[in-house]
C-alpha cells in the first residue's frame, strides 16, 4: 500500500503577546492525528519555539497521555525533580506541586541536569478560573538583552545549584532520585557530576555546577539556558524565605543558586533576570483540551499564579547532552 501523505496542517495564528496557536477541527481520533502530524508539529516548534494546539478536546489523563505518547514515543522519566509530581502513566506527570498563589518563575525544565529535555509537552484537562497560564519567553532574546559583563561571567563560571533534601519541603531525595538506596543515589551523583553529603539528620545536601548558556541543537543560536533566577533564594516569597532560614538556616534552604565559582548572587541580579524575562513574556490563557509544545532550549516557561482548579499534565522528551562535566564525589558535610 503506498504511503499516504499527511494532510497539511493549517497555518499557525500569530498574536501579539501570545504564543503561536494552531487551531484544529477537533479530530475524532486525536492520537491518530498526533501520529500523522508529529513531524510537522515538531518543525513548527523548532521554528516558533512554542506552539499551542487548540481543538483537540483532550478529555482525561488517559486520552491526553495517548496523544503525548504519539507525539514523543520515548518520553523521559523525571529525575532530580525540585517539587513532587504525581505519575499518571509512564512519562506523563502532573504539574509540580507549587502553591497556587505563587508564580513559578521563568525557567528551562531540568536545566541543572546533564540530560535535560529538548521538548516539553503540556496538556490542559482543567483550566483555572483566573490566571495559571504557562507563559513562555524567547531564550535567545533574553540572552541578547542581558548585560554583556554578566553573561560573560556566567559563561566563564557557569552556575551552581545547591539543594537540601528532607521530608518536609520540596521533593524528598527518594522521590527525586527514584530510590531510597543510598548507594544507588551516591552512584547516580558521581555519574552525573553532583557533589553530595549525607547530613546528621538523615537529609542529603547536593551541589552541581552547570553551564548558563548553551547552543540550540538545531538552529545553533546561543540561548540563556538555566534556572539561576527561579531556584535562587531571592525569588522565594520574603516571608517564606525568612521562615525557612529561621528553621533550617541559611545553608539549609531547599534550593539556592550561586555563581559557578561559589559567590552569592544578589537580589539585584535576580531582579534583573526576572525583569528581562518579564519584558519578553508571552501568554495565552489555558482552555480545557489545549495542548502546548515547547522547545525547552529556545524557550523558557513559567506558571502564573491562579485561582480555581487547574490540571495540566506534563511530559518531557528528546533528552539533550550538555557539555560534559567531570564527575565529582562527596562535598564536605561541614
Amino acid at each position: 500500500m503506498p504511503y499516504a501523505t499527511p494532510a497539511p496542517l493549517p497555518e499557525v495564528d500569530l498574536y501579539p503577546g501570545g504564543p503561536p496557536i494552531l487551531h484544529t477541527d477537533t479530530p475524532d481520533d486525536a492520537p491518530a492525528w498526533a501520529t500523522e502530524h508529529r513531524q510537522a508539529l515538531r518543525t513548527l516548534v523548532t521554528e516558533h519555539g512554542a506552539v499551542l494546539i487548540r481543538g483537540l478536546r483532550l478529555r482525561d489523563a488517559e486520552h491526553a497521555g495517548a496523544v503525548l505518547h504519539r507525539l514523543a514515543p520515548a518520553l523521559m522519566t523525571d529525575k532530580e525533580a525540585f517539587a513532587p509530581r504525581r505519575t499518571h502513566t509512564p512519562g506523563v506527570y502532573s504539574s509540580s506541586t507549587w502553591p497556587s498563589n505563587q508564580p513559578m518563575c521563568m525557567h528551562h525544565e531540568l536545566s541543572y541536569t546533564l540530560r535535560p529535555p529538548g521538548l516539553m509537552l503540556f496538556a490542559c484537562l482543567t483550566a483555572p478560573t483566573t490566571g495559571g497560564a504557562t507563559a513562555v519567553a524567547d531564550a535567545s532574546a533574553v540572552l541578547e538583552a542581558l548585560p554583556t559583563e554578566l553573561v560573560h561571567r556566567f559563561e566563564q563560571e557557569g552556575w551552581l545549584l545547591t539543594r537540601t533534601y528532607n521530608d518536609e519541603i520540596g521533593a524528598p531525595y527518594a522521590e527525586a532520585f527514584g530510590t531510597d538506596d543510598r548507594t544507588a543515589i551516591e552512584d547516580y551523583c558521581r555519574t552525573h557530576a553532583i557533589e553530595f553529603a549525607w547530613q546528621p539528620d538523615g537529609g542529603l545536601l547536593t551541589r552541581q555546577r552547570r553551564p548558563a548558556v548553551t547552543a540550540h541543537p538545531v538552529a545553533g543560536r546561543r540561548c540563556w539556558f538555566n534556572q539561576i533566577a527561579f531556584l535562587n533564594e531571592w525569588t522565594i516569597e520574603p516571608e517564606i524565605r525568612e521562615y525557612l532560614i529561621d528553621v533550617y538556616g541559611a545553608e539549609g534552604l531547599p534550593f539556592n543558586t550561586r555563581f559557578g565559582g561559589g559567590d552569592p548572587i544578589g537580589p539585584d541580579i535576580v531582579q534583573l533576570l526576572n525583569d528581562t524575562y518579564t519584558a519578553r513574556t508571552t501568554r495565552e490563557p489555558w482552555q480545557a483540551g489545549d495542548l502546548m509544545l515547547v522547545d525547552n532550549v529556545r524557550t523558557a516557561h513559567s506558571r502564573e499564579a491562579f485561582q480555581g482548579p487547574r490540571e495540566v499534565l506534563v511530559a518531557m522528551a528528546e533528552p539533550l547532552r550538555l557539555a560534559e562535566c567531570p564527575p565529582t564525589g562527596e562535598v564536605s558535610a561541614g
